[in-house]
């Protein structure tokens, strides 16, 4: 397991410049936040850190930029929500180094918050620049993380910092890491793992990593035509990969070997475009017009009786095209049976993945989980056993 440093909470930071690495790369509509999760899950880190009367100096990314200044991707709008989520005027600056930010770090009183402009309107952030994260630096005197969704990316505000001032792991970033690491260490078992996506080429790596530690991998989504059409079935006009059938042995082979269980869907809700009603066919009745679009009842079925013998389980990917009603009966039952399992048998339900949570939180099951992870990249590539940048630079080497 990893071992990062950490702030002690008895440790007096009154009046420390606490400069905070967080994510607020939120969905803006004509300057307007339409889904603000991301900044949610701060707030308890942010509250403690008012309480104990640091001055805390806020850094984010918005979008990409690519290192110059886009007026629509602003962080100023973060810090008018920010406000109302804290009850008190959150500053902000439109420039994120130089001697006026070092100069309003150091105004600020104890307890107050300063938000400064977004990180990617440098280009030196995505290349790492030595030189530019020095000058964020001076921006504080001590570097939390609370960006675990950042921390794939070796940029100078997640990895570079570190070197230039004393860093820790935030609690949130190491509640996920900690999270994350379970699955692949030490969960109750038996352990089940329902992995979905567009594309199979994207998830190998984590397919490989998970089915030796797992009892039973479900495949749904778009990522199960793939599976369909290398079992000989028709999937007609639905999504899939081209030239991945070696993919596709390998990992079912692999499941052979590692007595992990593969399912894959039975049933399935197809239709002619989006528009048309679903029809439910077996796999044997798909026609060359037909486009799968969800799990079948008697797929769902078999995924219910699964969730209901596991101790833990993984979900990364919707079982079908949820954002439109008529396709969206299997991810919405699955969330549903997730959460009552989670909340009657003490099952350990972590969810990731951007269209996942988006699901979730279509089907009112946010309260519903154990953990819900807002990180893409950052949280698959930690399933998948790679080193993150954002979290080497902050282990301890013993």
């Amino acid at each position: 397991m990893l071992k990062l440093k950490q702030l002690d909470n008895n440790q007096n930071i009154q009046g420390k410049r606490v400069l905070l690495r967080v994510d607020f790369n939120v969905p803006l509509k004509d300057g307007s936040i339409t889904e603000t999760s991301r900044i949610e899950k701060v707030l308890p880190t942010i509250n403690f850190l008012v309480k104990k009367k640091a001055k805390i100096i806020i850094i984010s990314h918005l979008g990409r930029p690519k290192g110059k200044m886009v007026p629509k991707l602003t962080l100023r709008p973060i810090s008018k929500k920010l406000s109302k989520y804290l009850n008190q005027n959150v500053y902000f600056l439109d420039k994120n180094i130089g001697k006026d930010v070092v100069k309003k770090s150091n105004e600020i009183s104890d307890g107050e918050v300063l938000l400064l402009e977004n990180l990617r309107f440098c280009n030196e952030e995505e290349l790492n620049s030595e030189s530019f994260a020095k000058e964020l630096a001076k921006n504080g005197d001590i570097y939390i993380n609370e960006a675990f969704s950042c921390s794939h990316r070796a940029h100078a505000s997640v990895s570079e910092i570190t070197k230039h001032i004393d860093s820790y792991s935030g609690k949130m970033l190491l509640e996920e890491i900690n999270f994350i690491q379970m699955l692949t260490s030490n969960a109750k078992k038996p352990v089940t793992c329902i992995i979905g996506g567009s594309k199979i080429s994207t998830k190998i790596g984590i397919l490989s990593n998970l089915l030796k530690k797992m009892e039973t991998i479900v495949i749904v989504g778009a990522m199960a035509n793939n599976f369909i059409k290398y079992k000989g079935y028709n999937i007609g006009k639905s999504l899939f990969e081209k030239n991945q059938e070696n993919l596709l042995k390998d990992i079912t082979e692999k499941c052979k070997t590692n007595n992990c269980n593969l399912v894959l869907p039975e049933d399935v809700i197809v239709a002619k475009n989006y528009e048309s009603k679903g029809l439910l066919k077996t796999l044997d009745k798909i026609d060359d017009n037909d486009l799968i679009l969800d799990i079948g009842e008697k797929t769902v079925k078999k995924i219910s009786e699964i969730i209901e013998t596991s101790k833990t389980i993984l979900w990364n990917g919707p079982a079908g095209y949820f954002e439109i009603e008529e396709f969206s009966s299997g991810s919405n039952k699955i969330a549903k049976k997730i959460t009552e399992n989670t909340k009657n048998k003490s099952l350990i339900s972590i969810a990731g993945g951007g269209d996942t949570v988006a699901a979730i939180n279509k089907f009112g099951c946010a309260h519903g989980f154990t953990y819900i992870s807002t990180a893409g990249g950052a949280f698959l590539e930690l399933l998948e056993g790679k080193i993150l940048p954002g979290i080497k630079a902050l282990e301890i080497n013993e």
